[in-house]
This record gives structure tokens, sequence and C-alpha cells, in this order.
């Protein structure tokens, strides 16, 4: 049983990984999707920095996925090594990268309307005149098709493992 929890824990830890490589390779590319966009619609290209907007891999695109994937790393040791701590160390983190892929799932499908109202919270009527679902289908478009899917499989395998691995754990 350890060894099938490891497995799952090392493929949490590649889907995470897979983020933040993607936003590396393309982001570029998308920000100067959105950069242009936003140039089309005649607003400055700037407001998107201005405003911590990004499609790269900076910042915490980054350091969460990162630090994610090292956690489930270590987790697939201790379990692999038979550590006693490793059922508790698993229901907590495992909990955690359930609820955290929740959050990323929410954010992903609310992206247009939390970026319409982070903007028009922000007062300035630029950015409130922004065509938001076309400034985020341009930086879509920057990155490759089979991006969509890469998110899809990332999603099936943080829930999916997720649950495997509390089950896995609960049963024994």
């Amino acid at each position: 049983m350890n060894t099938l929890i490891a497995v799952m824990q090392l493929l949490v830890a590649a889907a995470f990984l897979s983020i933040p490589l993607v936003r590396h390779r393309y982001g570029a590319t998308a920000t100067a999707g959105a950069q242009a966009e936003l140039e089309r619609q005649g607003v400055r290209p700037t407001v998107l920095a201005e405003n911590g907007m990004r499609f790269d891999a900076g910042g915490h695109e980054t350091a969460i996925p990162a630090t994610v994937a090292a956690v489930m790393t270590v987790l697939a040791g201790l379990n692999l090594a038979g550590s006693g701590h490793a059922p508790l160390l698993n229901v907590i983190f495992q909990s955690i990268v359930l609820a955290g892929s929740c959050l990323i799932l929410y954010s992903q499908v609310t992206a247009t309307r939390s970026v319409q109202a982070a903007f028009r919270r922000k007062g300035d009527p630029m950015l409130a005149r922004i065509d938001v679902p076309a400034l985020l289908k341009a930086a879509e478009d920057g990155f490759p098709a089979w991006t969509w899917t890469l998110q899809k499989v990332r999603h099936v395998v943080a829930f999916g493992a997720s649950i495997l691995v509390l089950a896995a754990v609960f049963a024994a």
C-alpha cells in the first residue's frame, strides 16, 4: 500500500511541476498576446504588470507548485521508507492538496469574473473598460492547444491521487 501511495504522490508532484514548466516556456508568448489585445482595445499594455497580472512562471506561479511537488516527493519517500509519521502527514498534506486543487479549479472557472471585479475595485476607468474575456482569450492563445488537455490531466491526477491516498490511509 505504501508503494501505491508513493506513486500517487509522485504523480501529484509531476502534475504540479508541469504548471511552472509550461508557464516558463510559453508565458512570454501569452503575455505578448495579452499586451497586443490591450493595445487593440486602446489600453496601455503596461496595465498587466502594474496590476500584478502574469502569465509566466514568476512569483507564486512557481513557488507554490514547486513547494507542493517538494512536499509530495518527501511524503513519497517517507511512505517508501515505511515511516510511522507518514499516515498522519499523508492525511494533512493530501487534504491540503485536495483543497488547493479545488481553489485552483474554482479560480480557473471564475477567472473572467475575478479579473473584471479586481479591475473594477481599482477604480481606474481604463481598467474598467477592458474587454476581459478577449484579454484572457488572447493570453490563452499564447499557449499550445495541448496545454488545456494537460490542465485537465493535472486536475484528474491531483483530485484522483489525493482521494486514493486518503482512502488508502483510512482503510489501513
